[in-house]
């Protein structure tokens, strides 16, 4: 897989919640980032906004079907409830891409694992076969990205995939972004993740917190 395949990232409903602190990790560590949005303007906005805080001006913004077909790689960060939707309104957008689905269908109010399938399964289904769908960062709390860019961080990204080599250009992204990664099986173990992410959320509930993650051990991020 070419070198290119990586340059462009782009964060497809990317001015939520996880979405820009993972543009600022992307765009620090030197790739080219698009926030993607429903309507252009706000995403204009909000790499604009990224830009002056980073003192750099690599992030655009465009509307999200523009900025897939400009990607190499899409990750896709939209709430849980617009999954459905946006899966669909992207699909001709996304052909032959790689597709990264953050989604973990839990509410944060409410905390408990989702029923299967997953979340990415069922957007690798509606994609279809040109698409390789890759589930991942479902476990990484977006409150934490925005701080110490540039600094790694001691949470594990759990990553999804039917295809092994698309799995592992994600792992190396995440690798971008200062976070280790492991391959952890294919979409249907995607659920496990969003299962974890019910987990971690009832658990920062409890504790008054919104830092708590996963960390994998006694496996080497290779």
């Amino acid at each position: 897989m070419s070198e290119k395949l990586i340059l462009t990232i782009a964060l497809l409903g990317g001015t939520g919640k996880i979405g820009p602190g993972l543009a600022m990790r992307w765009a620090n560590a030197g790739y080219r980032v698009i926030i993607g949005s429903r309507q252009k303007e706000k995403a204009e906005r909000v790499a604009a906004e990224l830009n002056e805080s980073l003192g750099i001006d690599s992030i655009t913004g465009m509307q999200n079907e523009q900025a897939a077909e400009h990607a190499d790689i899409c990750v896709l960060t939209v709430n849980h409830e617009a999954h459905e939707e946006s899966v669909r309104s992207l699909k001709d957008a996304v052909q032959g891409k790689i597709v990264v689905d953050t989604t973990a269908r839990v509410d944060y109010k409410d905390p408990h694992p989702p029923s299967a399938p997953s979340a990415a399964r069922m957007a690798q289904d509606a994609l279809g076969p040109d698409v390789r769908v890759v589930a991942a960062f479902q476990t990484i709390p977006a409150h934490v990205l925005k701080k110490e860019v540039g600094k790694p961080l001691s949470m594990s990204v759990l990553v999804c995939a039917d295809d092994v080599e698309a799995a592992e250009e994600v792992v190396k992204l995440a690798r971008g972004a200062d976070l280790p990664a492991y391959f952890t099986g294919d979409l249907d173990n995607a659920i496990v993740a969003e299962g974890l992410t019910a987990l971690i959320m009832a658990m920062n509930s409890h504790y008054g917190s919104k830092a708590g993650s996963l960390q994998v051990t006694g496996i080497e991020s290779k």
